[in-house]
């Protein structure tokens, strides 16, 4: 059981506000934003969080999935997410080869970061 995922990133300052933006539709909030180095806690309420910190090394990409309630949900983390200036990775759509009702879109993060959110609920 995941209580939260940290990772450094190359720019703090682009990265807190990619995050925010991309992740709003979801309900994320704030937890504890502290100094750069520490980092932005970012959950939605009563589940997993995630945390970016800022950091000299280059980071590893990482593919990070998120969990939405809907497909209208996905659709609005993408556009958010393409707003923020992320980058298409695959537009909202179902993948069957992962389940019939895997509804899903991706997009890339300020670092290369793959970034999906999913929806399982049928329609």
């Amino acid at each position: 059981m995941s209580d939260h995922a940290k990772f450094g990133v190359s720019s703090y300052a682009a990265s807190k506000a990619f995050f925010l933006r991309a992740l709003e539709p979801l309900g994320v909030a704030v937890v504890s934003d502290g100094v750069s180095t520490y980092g932005l806690e970012l959950r939605p309420q009563g589940k997993v969080s995630l945390r970016v910190y800022q950091t000299g090394q280059t980071p590893a990409h990482l593919h990070l999935v998120f969990t939405a309630e809907s497909r209208e949900q996905v659709e609005a983390f993408y556009r958010a997410a393409l707003a923020a200036g992320g980058k298409d990775n695959g537009a909202p759509g179902l993948r069957p080869h992962h389940h019939a009702n895997y509804y899903a879109a991706c997009v890339t993060g300020p670092d290369g970061t793959n970034i999906e959110v999913v929806c399982h609920n049928e329609g």
